[in-house]
């Protein structure tokens, strides 16, 4: 079977300064069966149409004005079943030492994660193509040697392709961010007084997490992960 991987990330500044208010940086992605891509899309639209919003679906975008759009928004993602899925990983930017772990580079140290994030979920003899938004790196090789580890790491699969796309123009990054903004909200304690952002949240957690407090998710759950690294190891 062919899965595509959409991942995006949220406060990747914090690796390279511990003076930002918050703590916790995020990377996630979607898990999509690639013969339900079109379908996806094609029922976001239909949500745009039904709400009248456009542009690019973002969590710093919801607003009182949008509340509806967004929370039919996440109960679509739950309808899907195992076609489309969420796996997020959770760093404590506080425990990160670039300097032992990563030879000084933050950078380096940025896409080590994203490896983690997308390793353990690579299936045997299944084959993935894996997009992740844009960024701006030092080095025009990381994607490169992200792929590389990655087929390194999993023989049995086919790991075709990881590229870069513009999120705005790729609703499927959009909604990783919107999913990845919810977390980060709850882990970085940032959209108190959010009330339609905290309304959002909610409703991931009634969905997924039985109505408690988004939090570490048990490693077999598999439509909407989170995973907590330990700095330490084990």
């Amino acid at each position: 079977m062919s899965y595509e991987i959409y991942c995006d990330e949220t406060m990747p500044d914090l690796l390279q300064s511990q003076k930002s208010q918050f703590r916790f940086l995020l990377i996630g992605g979607l898990w999509v069966a690639s013969d339900h891509r079109e379908r996806i899309k094609l029922d976001v639209t239909g949500l745009r149409k039904k709400y009248s919003v456009w542009g690019e679906m973002k969590w710093r975008k919801i607003s009182p004005a949008n509340r509806d759009f967004y929370f039919e928004l996440v109960n679509l993602f739950h309808s899907y079943n195992s076609n489309i899925r969420f796996r997020c990983i959770v760093i404590d930017s506080s425990k990160v030492d670039a300097e032992l772990f990563h030879d000084g580079d933050d950078e380096l140290g940025f896409y080590k994660f994203y490896y983690q994030l997308i390793h353990h979920w690579i299936l045997r003899r299944e084959k993935y193509s894996i997009f992740c938004d844009l960024k701006t790196n030092k080095s025009n090789r990381r994607l490169v040697d992200l792929r590389t580890c990655l087929v390194n790491a999993n023989k049995e699969s086919e790991i075709a392709n990881v590229q870069s796309l513009r999120s705005k123009e790729v609703v499927l990054l959009q909604l990783v961010d919107v999913l990845l903004g919810a977390v980060q909200s709850r882990y970085n304690n940032s959209e108190i007084t959010g009330v339609a952002k905290n309304e959002i949240a909610t409703r991931i957690e009634e969905l997924f997490f039985c109505k408690r407090k988004i939090c570490a998710s048990p490693w077999w759950e598999q439509k909407f992960n989170v995973f907590q690294l330990n700095m330490r190891g084990g």
